[in-house]
């Protein structure tokens, strides 16, 4: 079996305002969504291992939460914390836009703490996705990229904002771009995200190619998305090796990974999303993005081409319109449930 690591957040979300429901919908969200479409679209010889921490007082829940997983590594563990789980009230002030309240969680990785973890994980792949925008810091981020050869994929998500007295999100103008853009293989981002690395798509693109990323994908809500792709690159196989020995990255004075030199036209295209035939009262988008990044990772993991690979992902997200929450989310994305 090959193994894909994942590195997020379980949160415990309390939603008001989705659909026409009145009253306030408690249930797991965070990391959950993208298991769930790691679980559905990864290739049968692909198991999970989350590499993440959980507050001791929903330990058990979490547990029995990835125990429903069918591609979960059998040993695979969370790694529980003596501090409250994760919480995130969510106002829904149109069917895309939602004021974001956090509190609770755990602190981030150092890299003392995670890298015995890597090492005994055996992963050939890794799926980031920043829940709480601290799971890891950039000197951890690059330290793990240093230490590991393999393809990683970033939902940039969190990691542009920052979190007010108050516990509500606001974006905020994400530092040292080229630096973080260089940690990974792929990177997604959606609009608002974009704005807080580049004045525009066409400039972040310049900086993430640049720095070694071979697709970087701006996803669009409803109207799809856009990727930005480095020449020659239209499949996992055409990702960059390590440019010094069979694990490492060699990286410059300021720890930067430099990518290979762009040769030829960058490649660029909108890829129309997939409507979702649901009735605004049973529409629920929580979550749609994470699983178009997971599924999308998947299927590039498969051996699919890059346009197969994001049509993929924009059923699958389609498709988590249909069905509220993460619970049970896997089986509805293989289409063994019923939505009623």
């Amino acid at each position: 079996m090959r193994r894909i690591g994942v590195v997020g957040t379980l949160i415990w979300d309390v939603i008001h305002g989705r659909g026409t429901r009145s009253t306030p919908v408690e249930e797991w969200g965070g990391i959950s969504y993208a298991l769930g479409a790691l679980d559905a679209a990864l290739p049968p010889d692909w198991e999970i291992v989350p590499i993440m921490k959980v507050g001791e007082d929903l330990a058990p829940r979490a547990r029995q939460l990835l125990g429903t997983l069918r591609r979960l590594a059998p040993d695979a563990a969370l790694v529980e914390v003596p501090h409250p789980s994760s919480r995130v009230e969510l106002r829904y002030v149109s069917e895309e836009r939602r004021t974001e309240r956090t509190w609770g969680g755990a602190p981030g990785w150092t890299w003392p703490a995670l890298q015995p973890l890597l090492e005994t994980a055996r992963l050939d792949a890794l799926y980031v996705n920043f829940l709480s925008g601290w799971e890891l810091d950039l000197p951890t981020m690059q330290a793990l990229r240093a230490s590991f050869a393999g393809p990683i994929h970033c939902d940039l998500h969190m990691l542009a904002t920052f979190v007010q007295p108050d516990g509500m999100r606001a974006m905020r103008p994400l530092p040292d771009v080229d630096a973080w853009c260089a940690c990974f293989d792929f990177l997604q981002v959606n609009e608002d995200e974009m704005a807080t690395m580049a004045p525009d798509p066409l400039a972040l693109s310049a900086t993430a190619l640049a720095a070694g990323v071979s697709a970087l994908f701006v996803t669009l809500g409803k109207r799809g998305a856009v990727y930005f792709a480095r020449p020659g690159f239209d499949a996992i196989a055409d990702v960059p090796r390590p440019m010094s020995g069979p694990r490492r990255w060699k990286l410059d004075a300021g720890g930067v990974r430099r990518g290979a030199a762009l040769e030829g036209p960058i490649t660029t295209a909108l890829v129309p999303g997939v409507h979702a035939d649901v009735p605004a009262s049973d529409a629920d988008p929580t979550g749609c993005g994470d699983v178009w990044g997971a599924t999308l990772f998947s299927r590039l993991l498969a051996g699919d081409k890059l346009l197969d690979a994001m049509e993929a992902a924009h059923r699958a997200a389609a498709r988590n319109v249909a069905h509220r929450g993460a619970t049970g989310l896997a089986n509805h994305l293989r289409g063994e449930l019923t939505v009623t």
